[in-house]
């Protein structure tokens, strides 16, 4: 398994990350367990959560039971210092979590406590900022997205404050490094430029949707990692399970993720189907399990620090852990190219 180096700091981490949303939910302990404990034979070191899972679907009573069971897997397996942890602050917006309330210094240090808590563990290495308080274009937001309407000052000094509670986790010896998620390129940049100016820890990494049906960062986010040394998380690698080929013509299998939250995000929609076939199409033409391809796609990105990988079942995780293996040819990655030419943004 290649080792990639988050940002600038001296943490290393499989180009593979356990992710763990569904833990708790659609995965029991005990198949999570099993998870964790197959990933780690098999080269992932880098496990990522949030206190806000499990997503699926998203509720009050699941609320922190991710972060719970995994504090009980590292107490029982005594692994911890195998494992390069990542977790997450949330975001405004949830009433269930702080009362819906943004994300203040006091918010960071509150949370963070928390999630070391149920992690059985007194230090993260990666803590990031699950979403920004001001408001962005993920989550399917790119269709109306109104910067216009927000206070720049109040961003600003959000960001300024957030940084310096960071800055007093990683001093406390809470936190190793800290990255953003759901973010965009001039609130990495605000934060990069006031950490700089301020002696601040700086970002590591940016964990945003990218697959090959949502290529957003391929952009100016690329620009930015390439200059920055801000590497890119890659969450949805598979559009929530979409590029497997299982929901084609319709379907929607029982037990997926489709089958429980319906569009899987605002991803399940008509848009989607002719470029999803031409990519299914391309790897039965190679023979290829249209998984592996997809993952194995976004490993070739240059921006790449790690691509989280979510599964359900241990043939799903067996496939994906595998398309660390996997070599795509110049051939497919040309036909890559000429789909996405047709078919630039369908989710």
């Amino acid at each position: 398994m290649k080792m990639n180096r988050l940002g600038r700091t001296d943490i290393l981490v499989s180009e593979i990350c356990l992710g763990t949303m569904t833990w708790g939910s659609q995965n029991t302990p005990e198949e999570a367990f099993e998870q964790m404990d197959y990933a780690l034979d098999h080269g992932v070191n880098f496990f990522d959560t949030a206190e806000l899972y499990p997503t699926t679907p998203l509720s009050a009573e699941t609320y922190a039971d991710t972060e719970r069971l995994m504090g009980d897997w590292f107490e029982k397996s005594g692994k911890r210092d195998k494992v390069v942890l990542a977790t997450k602050v949330a975001g405004p917006g949830r009433p269930y979590i702080r009362e819906g309330e943004p994300i203040t210094g006091a918010v960071v240090k509150e949370a963070l406590d928390a999630s070391l808590e149920r992690l059985k563990t007194d230090y993260v290495d990666l803590y990031q900022i699950h979403w920004p308080n001001r408001g962005h274009f993920h989550f399917r937001g790119a269709w109306n997205y109104n910067p216009y309407k927000q206070d720049k000052a109040k961003a600003s000094a959000e960001i300024a404050e957030i940084l310096e509670a960071l800055g007093d986790c990683v001093k406390a010896g809470k936190l190793k490094a800290f990255g953003l998620s759901n973010e965009t390129t001039w609130g990495t940049q605000k934060y990069l430029t006031l950490a700089e100016a301020k002696g601040l820890p700086r970002v590591a990494t940016i964990q945003n949707e990218y697959n090959l049906l949502y290529r957003h960062y391929d952009l100016d986010l690329a620009e930015l990692s390439h200059h920055e040394d801000v590497g890119l998380l890659a969450y949805s690698p598979l559009a929530g399970g979409i590029l497997s080929g299982k929901y084609l013509d319709g379907q929607k299998p029982a037990g997926s993720r489709g089958s429980i939250n319906g569009d899987i995000g605002g991803r399940l929609v008509p848009q989607q189907q002719a470029a999803t076939r031409a990519y299914v199409e391309l790897a039965a033409k190679h023979g290829i399990n249209p998984s592996a391809m997809a993952l194995a796609f976004c490993l070739t990105r240059p921006f790449m620090a790690s691509v989280i990988i979510g599964a359900t079942t241990m043939d799903q995780l067996k496939v994906n852990i595998g398309a660390a293996d996997l070599k795509l040819s110049d051939e497919v990655m040309t036909e890559i190219a000429k789909i996405h030419r047709e078919y630039p943004m369908p989710i």
